[in-house]
Formats: C-alpha cells, structure tokens, sequence
C-alpha cells in the first residue's frame, strides 16, 4: 500500500463510472500521484481497443478457422491472425480488452488480441451450447445470448478460463442476433424465431436475470450485427442482403432510427469498434448476384450517414464474428 504524508492510498484503476472530478492517479512511472481532472479525460472503456479481429466463417460447403485483424484506426486490408480450434461460423463473441473470446456449440475459444497466434479452448462449454448466439461484455463478463430455438443467456468470467453460469432469458427465444454493450447494459437486436425478428432487448451485465424489452429496428431481420460506442448502439445488414444501419441510444429504451446504408448490402456480416469507429466486415451479397464478401465497411458511431470502404477481410466468407481490443 502506498502512502501521501502517512495516509494510505489506493489510486483508481477503472474510471468508466466517472463524469467529473478530480481523482488520483500514479504517474507513467509508477512513484508520484498528482490530481487529474476528469472532465479533461478522453476515457475509453477497457472492452474496446484499436485491434479489430474477424474470425471464422463460411463459404459455400466451406468453413474456415481463419482469424484476421486490422487496425481501426488507419484503413487498409486484414493480415493473418492465426486459426480458431475448430472451423466454425456464426458465433458469439465478446472481449475484456485484452482477451477474444468466441463461441458456438461446443466450441468456446480464446485469443491475446495484442499478439497474433492461434486461439486456445476456454475449459468449459456454455450452458445452452445452441448455436447461432449473440455476445456482448462489459470488460469482465461475457455474455452469449439465444441460439437455434433458445432464448438462454450464459455468462462467464472472461479472464478465468474455466465455468460458464445461466444469466437468464432473452424476451423471445431466436437466433442469429447482434450483440453490443455500453459497459453497463448489453443489447441484443433482431434474429430469426420463425421469422425474421425486430425485436431488440436488453439486460444489466453486472446481474442476472431475464432480459427487458428495449423497442424495435427499423427492420425486421436475422443476421445483422452490432457495433456501439459508451452511449450508440448501430446494428448493421441483415437478412435478403439488405444495406441497412440503424441506431438507438443505449441509455434510453425506444425503437430504433434510421443511421444510413452499407457500401454493399450484406447479409451475415459482424461489426465490432474501437468505441469511436464501427467496422463491418464480409457477408453475403446475395442480392448482388454473388455470395461470400471481402468487404470491410467503416462508420464513424456518433454521427450518421452512408459506410465508407475500409479494406478487404483475407478470405472471402460470410457469418463470421468480430471483436476487439489491445
């Protein structure tokens, strides 16, 4: 424990509950604290980071173990990750920041974002181990949500290898959904029951228990995916190829309000961000006369309009998964 004139002190370590103020921070050396203002604080919550990683995927009777990554911050082609476990498509994922995680059936992996390598198994297989699941997180807890006729949510301590917990139940049992978190709350939009869904729920990551209904997307549809930022939520394509992007304010339950359209419209694409910039990646470009898609499509979260191009994935595939961090 260090001390200031003979009182000990502990510095703040997490500061995503702060809006204001003055806190105490260790130096880049680790030996002074000084008092930092707050308000002059760009904080970017520990779940997101500028290292965006696609993984999996499928095309035609194919499906791939690849993983890829881009920086987000500067547009250009994916490289070579390394190889999930087992070849899979149309996973749930989430991230603490520093740890990847993936999951669908029986398959939950793991990955170091800031290195490059294959992933490894996390230890235990989710609870309702359907496949076709949404994930979110707030940095420490991972959340994977529906499936092929499920509304099971499942939990899991993201930096301990090991135990998968129930959290609860989504408002209607679907698969193919998108997921995205603001820290606090975790989204889940659309999916298929029976039919294309436009429901949107969501529930409190810190507890557990059932999911709340939060409105609608503009659209019904299966396969879009999710990006958000600390306060937007922007779920991106979806079914029949559609070039869609809308958008909600997380904190505020309401139906969804047009954000503007895809380069290309996709269906089985997934988005992930670095908390200011939305990436999209691959799909299926099924309307267009075509299939499985390179593209990488980039949003600026906060404002609205059309997605500029940003690159192309290394394989071309649709119903992979995308995370991020450092």
């Amino acid at each position: 424990m260090r001390k200031i004139n003979g009182v000990p002190v502990e510095a703040h370590t997490d500061l995503s509950s702060l809006t204001g103020g003055e806190v105490l921070k260790w130096d880049a050396t680790n030996t002074l604290m000084a008092w930092e203002d707050q308000d002059a604080v760009s904080y970017v919550p520990i779940w997101y980071g500028d290292r965006g990683v696609f993984a999996g995927g499928i095309d035609g009777a194919t499906t791939y173990d690849v993983i890829d990554y881009i920086n987000i911050t500067s547009t250009g082609d994916a490289s070579d990750f390394g190889n999930l476990t087992a070849a899979a498509e149309t996973m749930g994922a989430c991230s603490s920041g520093t740890l990847g995680m993936f999951a669908t059936g029986t398959l939950l992996d793991y990955i170091t974002i800031a290195t490059t390598g294959n992933a490894t198994d996390f230890g235990d297989d989710l609870v309702s181990t359907q496949t076709f699941k949404g994930g979110c997180s707030n940095g420490t807890r991972g959340l994977f949500a529906g499936g092929a006729q499920s509304d099971a949510i499942d939990y899991l301590t993201i930096a301990t290898s090991g135990t998968v917990y129930d959290f609860g139940n989504l408002t209607v049992s679907r698969r193919l959904n998108g997921g995205c978190s603001n820290g606090t709350r975790g989204m889940f939009g659309g999916g298929y029951d029976g039919s294309s869904s436009n429901v949107i729920d969501y529930v409190t990551i810190d507890t557990t228990g059932d999911a709340t209904d939060f409105g609608n997307l503009t659209l019904a549809r299966h396969y879009p995916s999710c990006c958000s930022d600390s306060t937007r939520a922007v779920w991106v394509g979806g079914s029949s190829a559609t070039n869609i992007m809308d958008y909600v304010t997380m904190s505020t339950p309401g139906n969804a309000t047009d954000f503007g359209d895809l380069t290309v419209g996709r269906a089985a694409l997934s988005a992930t961000s670095n908390n200011t910039t939305g990436v999209m990646g691959s799909g299926n470009e099924a309307s267009a006369g075509t299939t499985a898609s390179t593209v990488i499509d980039y949003i600026t979260i906060q404002t609205t309009g059309n997605a500029t191009d940003f690159g192309d994935i290394t394989v071309e595939r649709e119903q992979i998964t995308a995370t991020a961090g450092d």
